[in-house]
């Protein structure tokens, strides 16, 4: 399988499908580069080189004690980027994914990016504070960990009805997706899994809205019960005055799947325009 090496000898597995123009996907919690299943052949497809990869202590990807902060996953990225050669880039990042993307900007520059695209994304800060108020409470991270540490599996389970948003009265989503679903975020290190958790529930990328100079795009579900749209894509939208922004009535978080082809529609008129 492909890897690229990243700074402290790390080896992440990516994905290279298709030709030309490259676009870089970059997952969410707690799942891998496979959620981009229902994206990555339609773009490729039409004409664009589609470049994924699992994120350090998941997927494919080894699991090293340490490293799961948005520095280092920033850090990543740009020796993916760099180990590519790739050039003329759109980063496309999914909820926490959303992060990288932000961080990366602010650390490695635009030199290799032309877009951007924050896709149910926790930019710019998802926790609550006496200057956040929309934001969640510590109260809530608190308790995904605390979920994990006691029944990993169950609690995933559980974590990815909310996720696609199965049970509302406006969509239902199949059995066999929920446990596909669940079989990625099984493959994570349970370490990785828990200090992500810390990461996109705190860090703060407010500073790093500044560094999207680059045309952006932002997508996020107003039904969205696991990154709520207040304090990130409305929050993101008002932070970048240049941004496309787009909300999808009645979606919840997993858009790559519940919101599949008005997903790819947009992502393809947006890297081609």
């Amino acid at each position: 399988m492909p890897y690229v090496q990243a700074r402290d000898g790390t080896r992440l597995f990516y994905k290279d499908w298709g030709s030309g123009r490259p676009v870089v996907f970059i997952h969410g919690w707690p799942l891998n580069a496979d959620m981009w299943e229902y994206q990555l052949p339609f773009l490729a497809s039409h004409g664009l080189r589609c470049v994924s990869y699992d994120r350090r202590g998941f997927g494919r990807s080894e699991q090293p004690w340490d490293g799961y902060d948005y520095d280092t996953f920033a850090d990543d990225l740009a020796a993916l980027i760099d180990g590519l050669d790739l050039r003329d880039v759109t980063l496309v990042g999914f909820s926490m994914g959303g992060g990288e993307v932000a961080r990366y900007l602010t650390r490695h520059g635009t030199g290799r990016v032309s877009k951007a695209v924050l896709l149910g994304a926790v930019t710019p800060y998802l926790l609550k504070t006496a200057d956040n108020p929309q934001g969640a409470d510590k109260a809530v991270f608190d308790g995904i960990v605390a979920g994990l540490n006691k029944d990993r599996p169950h609690f995933l389970a559980g974590f990815g009805k909310t996720f696609f948003g199965a049970g509302l009265l406006n969509f239902s989503v199949s059995s066999e997706i929920l446990d596909w679903s669940l079989g990625l975020a099984l493959q994570a290190s349970p370490k990785a899994t828990i200090d992500c958790v810390r990461a996109f529930g705190g860090t703060d990328f407010r500073p790093d809205m500044r560094s999207f100079t680059v045309p952006t795009l932002i997508i996020h579900g107003d039904a969205d019960a696991t990154v709520p749209v207040d304090p990130t894509g409305r929050a993101a939208a008002k932070a970048i005055p240049h941004a496309i922004y787009k909300e999808y009535a009645g979606a919840p978080h997993a858009l790559f799947f519940t919101e599949k082809d008005r997903l790819n529609e947009d992502l393809l008129a947006f890297i081609r325009g």
